[in-house]
């Protein structure tokens, strides 16, 4: 079923309405409820304070002669001769005994022809007084009160709701502008100019999403100078070899001379392939979280990789100290000794005559003895084609970086007094 197309600022107005109507319902029913027993009290009150004032000395002959028209009275002398108030008939058109069975209590009220009637009872050791009245007090004191409360209740609620309505207003504006912010993410042209008076939530989403827009800026930068330098990095061995095939067509250079070279250069080849789609490996298995339940000795790796590189440069010297009682990290074995390879073959490039691998504390630290990085390049040595020392660069320190972070680890590359230091912890 397709849900029903409603901009935010109906909904909200909607919500308020039933809001309103949901409080004005609750007082219309409710209030009236809540009040009575406080209209009741006034109403005994009203009954009790006149019982106090009736003259002992009624004559028995006459009816007890009043001027209130809201209130009539009983009075029984201690010879159980009744008096009751000459109004007694219009207030409640009863027997004098049936008034006085219903008013079995000191105060209450009672039904009677559909109306509703409240006494209040005073007795002594002389005599027995009773006032009884209908419930136009109670109405009239309700209907006083509620004249003055609703026209307040109902201000108040429109002004709640004006101010809904323009909170609303505003709130929609914002995720409007929210949205024409993330419909423009690619659009270079696009100016914003909406001000944001409140430092709130969405001030701090407009922020995240202009974040956002410049970190997908520099990851599209990125992506176009990386696909520039790897067309450019294969190419240049492409083109040796091609030059070399057709020097031995022309006779320039004999087979055995251009055999090396094309070997030389199908090798260098191989390994920027192969570092290539290790770098798009990454981005897969990331979301497989079995290499993080997986540990490796590290010493074994160290002693393999040293091996390898050691015939490169024979008159270099490489030092492996292991302090802690283990060298378990981390990972697996292939995805170490890619680390462990990009970080040697870097070092090989540089490093005069001693390359030192120490492990201490859950630390690996890889020291060579060659110049310091450049300042400039050291925040960025492990973007991917970033120019290093000599002008050297590639994406293997990308790689180990990468590598490192899936794992749980950091790395941190640091000048020495003499030297370099590479430490992941």
């Amino acid at each position: 079923m397709k849900p029903l197309k409603n901009n935010l600022m109906k909904q909200l107005f909607t919500i308020g309405v039933v809001i309103v109507g949901i409080i004005s319902l609750s007082l219309i029913i409710l209030l009236p409820k809540l009040l009575l027993p406080i209209y009741e009290k006034n109403i005994y009150e009203y009954l009790k304070q006149p019982l106090e004032l009736i003259d002992n000395n009624i004559n028995i002959n006459n009816n007890y002669n009043v001027t209130s028209v809201d209130i009539a009275y009983i009075y029984i002398k201690p010879n159980n001769e009744i008096v009751a108030s000459n109004n007694f008939n219009n207030i409640i058109n009863a027997d004098y005994k049936f008034v006085l069975e219903k008013a079995d209590k000191e105060f209450g009220n009672f039904r009677y022809l559909g109306k509703t009637y409240y006494y209040y009872t005073m007795a002594t050791d002389d005599d027995y007084r009773l006032s009884i009245s209908t419930n136009n007090y109670v109405l009239e004191i309700r209907r006083d009160i509620l004249f003055t409360i609703y026209p307040i209740l109902f201000i108040t609620l429109l002004i709640i709701s004006a101010l809904l309505v323009f909170w609303a207003s505003n709130l929609a504006l914002k995720i409007e502008h929210l949205k024409e912010k993330i419909d423009n993410l690619d659009n270079d042209d696009y100016v914003d100019n909406y001000s944001y008076d409140i430092d709130d939530e969405l001030k701090v989403l407009s922020e995240a999403i202009d974040n956002m827009k410049i970190h997908l800026k520099k990851e599209e930068e990125y992506k176009n100078q990386m696909y520039q330098n790897i067309s450019h990095d294969f190419k240049t061995p492409l083109t040796v070899i091609k030059s070399y095939l057709e020097a031995v067509e022309d006779g320039v250079e004999t087979e055995e001379e251009a055999a090396k070279i094309i070997k030389e250069q199908i090798n260098k080849l191989e390994i920027k392939v192969h570092s290539l789609l290790y770098l798009n490996k990454l981005n897969y298995i990331k979301d497989y979280n079995e290499y993080k339940n997986q540990e490796v000795d590290l010493s074994q790796i160290l002693k393999s990789c040293v091996q390898k590189f050691q015939i490169q440069r024979p008159e270099i010297t490489f030092k492996i100290s292991i302090m802690d009682k283990n060298s378990l990290f981390n990972g697996t074995f292939d995805m170490w000794e890619t680390i462990i390879d990009n970080i040697l073959n870097n070092f090989m490039r540089y490093a005069e005559k001693l390359i030192k691998i120490t492990i201490k504390n859950g630390k690996i630290i890889f020291y060579n003895d060659g110049p310091n990085i450049n300042e400039n390049v050291l925040d960025d040595i492990f973007t991917p084609y970033t120019k290093g020392i000599k002008g050297q660069f590639g994406f293997g320190l990308s790689i180990v970086k990468k590598t490192v972070a899936l794992l749980g680890y950091e790395i941190i590359v640091k000048n020495e007094r003499k030297g370099v230091s590479f430490m992941i912890k």
